[in-house]
């Protein structure tokens, strides 16, 4: 039986988990890319790179993530986060940027080009502060 889930469940799971499918929308149609974060007071933190799902972002700030856990086809919780795109340019980007780091120490894509390019591009951290948080699950 598929049945929703409490907000705090839905909570709990953003914040036991690091992976998610980030939703925004491109001028042309949806897009929808694999990232790491990190859940922080009512919020998910993210880094990028300059490049579509930033530039979608900037145009249009709506976003979603969605985080699942599945055991099996009849066992799995699933939370889609709602809210807005929002840069984090001040004094808490250094905290941020090393809260990413600690939980994520190995090179991703992202550090791997910032190493390897002869002008490293500087890291984009955001954060999607979630207005509307809904989940199911079936177990």
């Amino acid at each position: 039986m598929i049945v929703p889930l409490s907000d705090e469940e839905a909570r709990e799971l953003l914040r036991r988990n690091k992976l998610a499918r980030l939703g925004c929308i491109t001028d042309k149609w949806p897009y929808v890319v694999p990232v790491n974060y990190i859940y922080d007071d009512g919020a998910v933190y993210l880094h990028s790179l300059p490049g579509m799902k930033i530039n979608a972002l900037r145009a249009r700030p709506e976003a979603c993530l969605q985080v699942d856990e599945i055991e099996d086809d009849r066992r799995w919780r699933s939370v889609i986060a709602f809210g807005h795109y929002e840069e984090i340019k001040d004094s808490r980007r250094s905290f941020y940027l090393n809260e990413l780091l600690r939980h994520f120490p190995w090179l991703t894509p992202v550090e791997s080009r910032i190493a390897f390019d002869a002008e490293p591009v500087p890291v984009i951290i955001f954060r999607i502060r979630i207005e509307e948080l809904t989940g199911l699950k079936e177990e």
